[in-house]
Formats: C-alpha cells, sequence, structure tokens
C-alpha cells in the first residue's frame, strides 16, 4: 500500500511537472513504480537519505569502496558499498536469515577474476560477478551471478547463478563499517574475509599461478619482447626457478642464445640442461658463458658455486680468474677465500688487504671486516 500510494503521488507531481507531455496512465503508473524502487533500495535500510540523488552524483549514506589484489599474475577486485550499524541489529534484522543479500548495499557487489580461479576449491571462469549471500545462524551459501549490472539483490535469479559454495561465519571484532579485505595471502592463494558488525565471513580463491603465468609468457613473447635477449632468458629462468616445463625453459634459453649470446643466458641453459640431467651439455653451456663473461661475472659466479657447496669448483675459478686479471681487486679477495680455506691466514689477510686498497668505498667495511676476521684466523669461507 505505501508504495501504490507513492507511486499515485510521484504520478500526479510528474503531470504538474511535465505540462504538455502526453502519456497514459499506464505509463506514469510503472515509471513511478520504478521510481519508488529505486527510492525503496539506495541502502542497506529500505529508507534512502534525503540527501542522495537518482541524477546527481552526491555523497551516499553507503559509500562506495574498491579493494583489488594480485594473486601471480591474476588481478581480483571487489566493488561495494559500505552500510554502517549505526546502533541497529544487523544479523537477524537488518539483514534476514535465510534470505539472498546483496552482499554490502545499493547496486550489486561485484568481483572480477582477471583469470579462472578456484572459490573454496570449486573452479569460476574468469569475468565479473554479481557477489550475492544467504546468511544462516551456522554456514552462508556464496553465490557468484553471471548478472553484476542489479541493483541489489531484488531482481536476483537463481539461473543466472555460476557458482555457490557454503562457508563458516565466525565472531569477529566490530567494524562499524561493513569491509573486503584479503588476508593469508600465499604465493597462489588469499582469503577474503566480509566484516561488518562482530561477524567475518571469509572464503578462499586459489589460483593456478604456473598455468596463467606460462600462458602469459607465450602471448608476450609474440609481442615486442621477443626482439630481446633479455626476456627469453627471465622466461627460462622463471620456468627453472619453479621447477615447471623445462622443455619450454631450454626453448626459451636457445631464443634468448640466438637473440644475443651472452654469459647470462648460456649459464641459464647451463642450469636448465642440468635440471634436465644432461650434465655434458651443461657443462660446455657453462664453459661458454665464461669464456664471455667479464672479469667481475666470474668472481660472483665463483661466490655464487660457494653458496651452493661447490668450493673446488669455485677455488678453482677464482686461482684461474686472479691470474688473468691481476690489476682487478675483487681477484685478492677469491685468492684470500682460497688461502684461508687451506688455512693459510697469514697469506689470505696479505691478499685480502690488496683487495681493500682497491675497493670501492661501499665495498671497504664489508673488506675490513674480512681482514679482520682472517687476522683472527678464522675461516671467511665459513
Amino acid at each position: 500500500m505505501q508504495l501504490e500510494s507513492f507511486a499515485r503521488q510521484f504520478c500526479n507531481w510528474w503531470k504538474r511537472r511535465e505540462l504538455g507531455f502526453f502519456f497514459t496512465k499506464e505509463v506514469c503508473m510503472r515509471k513511478a513504480v520504478f521510481q519508488a524502487l529505486l527510492f525503496l533500495m539506495t541502502a542497506a535500510v529500505p529508507v534512502a537519505s534525503a540527501a542522495q540523488s537518482f541524477v546527481l552524483d552526491l555523497p551516499t549514506a553507503s559509500p562506495r569502496a574498491q579493494i583489488s589484489q594480485r594473486i601471480g599474475l591474476t588481478e581480483i577486485t571487489i566493488n561495494y558499498h559500505r552500510p554502517l550499524v549505526k546502533g541497529r541489529k544487523i544479523w537477524g534484522g537488518l539483514v534476514p536469515y535465510g534470505t539472498v543479500w546483496r552482499a554490502g548495499a545499493n547496486e550489486n557487489t561485484t568481483i572480477a577474476f582477471s583469470d579462472p580461479v578456484l572459490i573454496e576449491g570449486k573452479p569460476l571462469d574468469r569475468g565479473i560477478y554479481g557477489l550475492h549471500m544467504i546468511p544462516k545462524l551456522d554456514e552462508w551459501t556464496l553465490i557468484f551471478s553471471r548478472n553484476s549490472s542489479s541493483w541489489g539483490s531484488f531482481t536476483y535469479d537463481q539461473g543466472e547463478d555460476a557458482l555457490r559454495v557454503t562457508v563458516k561465519p565466525k565472531d569477529a571484532d566490530m567494524h562499524e563499517a561493513l569491509t573486503y579485505d584479503f588476508e593469508e595471502l600465499q604465493p597462489d592463494s588469499a582469503l577474503v574475509n566480509l566484516e561488518w558488525e562482530k561477524i567475518a565471513v571469509p572464503f578462499r580463491i586459489s589460483v593456478d599461478v604456473h598455468d596463467v603465468v606460462q600462458a602469459s609468457l607465450k602471448r608476450q613473447l609474440r609481442g615486442l619482447s621477443q626482439y630481446t635477449w633479455m626476456s627469453w632468458d627471465d622466461a627460462s629462468n622463471y620456468l627453472l626457478k619453479e621447477k615447471i616445463a623445462l622443455a619450454d625453459a631450454l626453448n626459451y634459453a636457445n631464443k634468448s642464445v640466438e637473440s644475443e649470446d651472452r654469459f647470462d643466458n648460456e649459464l641459464t641453459k647451463s642450469r636448465v640442461l642440468t635440471a634436465l640431467n644432461r650434465k655434458d651439455e651443461a657443462a660446455a653451456a657453462e664453459k661458454r658463458a665464461l669464456g664471455l663473461a667479464s672479469p667481475w661475472q666470474v668472481h660472483l659466479f665463483a661466490r655464487q658455486l660457494q653458496s651452493e657447496k661447490r668450493n673446488d669448483e669455485a677455488f678453482a675459478i677464482f686461482r684461474e680468474n686472479a691470474t688473468k686479471h691481476p690489476e682487478q681487486w675483487f681477484v685478492h679477495s677469491g685468492l684470500a677465500r682460497v688461502y684461508s680455506s687451506q688455512g693459510k691466514f697469514d697469506r689470505a689477510a696479505a691478499e685480502m688487504k690488496l683487495a681493500l686498497s682497491g675497493a670501492p668505498d661501499n665495498q671497504k667495511v664489508y673488506i675490513d671486516g674480512l681482514v679482520k676476521q682472517l687476522e683472527a684466523k678464522q675461516d671467511i669461507n665459513q
């Protein structure tokens, strides 16, 4: 009855406003009912603020908010409006139990995924979805609707569901304003929390990051990125680090070498071949890499071998580097490490002091500390 009364009053006002405009009573009443529904749906409560407008951009009682999170390469964005508690009974009151709720205020709360995801372990394709919820005391149903452009849940149609999952609510600290947040971030997942009043509703979003990245690499390497050695090398190193698609990793390393043969990509190729257990080919690629390396790159490579507990190989490279480039300060640091490993601390300290005298200022404090360790007869390779 209130809706009908509002419609009649609106129709009379519209007639006065639109002098000379011809329309039937049926058209007038349809327009009036539409405006009445808009009036009743502009907030989480069935009363609209007098300061709100259907035609102007004005502040709303439940302000718009957006939160985004990237998982791997996948962008996840939630758009929603934030109603306030204002001392009201929320759960089982303002938001009834057992009824589809818009999970916010005003128009659809939406959640967008740039790639396919898993929601609580169930697959959901990429896209923008209207997010609705059915609250209950001990469990909530989360609904991802293919319709993301409606006003609230008032025209919700179960036939448009893309996915439903059931989750458990939990007690939470007081939140005056409805809030969405991303928590428990992992390389391939995150926990989304809706929090309002003293209830939190969590649901987990997971992504097949490896699958997404591999597809993305194939797309990217068909563009301008294909013309630089670094792009192919980066792609190869990613797959190598993640220990996936090693055949693709080798192909990318080869493409990088074809683009520009360098220490960096030959070394990447060597590591991929090692991972593929092709040891002879790996050794040949490593030898080519060292032949293309600068003295500093050789030194850093030997230090990396040390970090991998391959000391004998590292010491052989330190010695060869010092023989070829005695003018470089860092080769003395390498020799110092060799002598330190042999317990020849005086010779090691002497070499490290030579390194100290030629080192750049940003290295001197570190090298001076190594000198002191050697003078105290401490092995700096430990």
